[in-house]
């Protein structure tokens, strides 16, 4: 290829692999399981790739399919695919949970770094003596529901 500047992050390897594996790897929506040992036949494809490092690419491999988006592809009965995007495998349970897992811990972690947050802003404000107002929780599981136009259709 030409002599293409040094690939800096991997969200820009992960764009980079999304435009030249396109039934592979996905920029944005849901993705598609990978084959397990994609990461030996990315290094074989895309050797020679001056712009490229091992290092570089593991590591863009392990924040792509640690992705919420990624593990909420990971399903029963969802199939693997290999960097053409041929299916090569159906999943196993076993991999699924371990999906499942991985998404809900890290929502707890999120979770609780919000709450971190908003106990921080909260001293800042009595702090700054002004009276924060309490922010009431939404249930879990419930998302907002998008404002409809009035005559639109249900």
């Amino acid at each position: 290829m030409e002599n293409q500047p040094k690939l800096n992050s991997s969200k820009e390897v992960i764009a980079f692999l999304a435009e030249r594996f396109p039934l592979c790897f996905t920029a944005e929506g849901e993705a598609r399981p990978l084959k397990i040992g994609i990461f030996q036949d990315l290094v074989e494809r895309v050797q020679g790739e001056e712009s490229l490092s091992k290092t570089q690419l593991r590591s863009a491999l392990r924040l792509y399919t640690s992705s919420w988006r990624y593990l909420y592809g990971v399903k029963v009965g969802a199939e693997r695919v290999d960097l053409d995007g041929n299916p090569c495998g159906v999943l196993e349970e076993q991999h699924v949970e371990h999906a499942r897992k991985q998404l809900e811990e890290a929502k707890a972690r999120v979770q609780a770094q919000r709450a971190e947050q908003q106990a921080k802003k909260r001293e800042a404000a009595i702090a700054a003596g002004e009276t924060p107002e309490p922010r009431r929780p939404r249930p879990a599981g419930k998302k907002p529901v998008p404002r409809r136009e009035a005559g639109a259709a249900p």
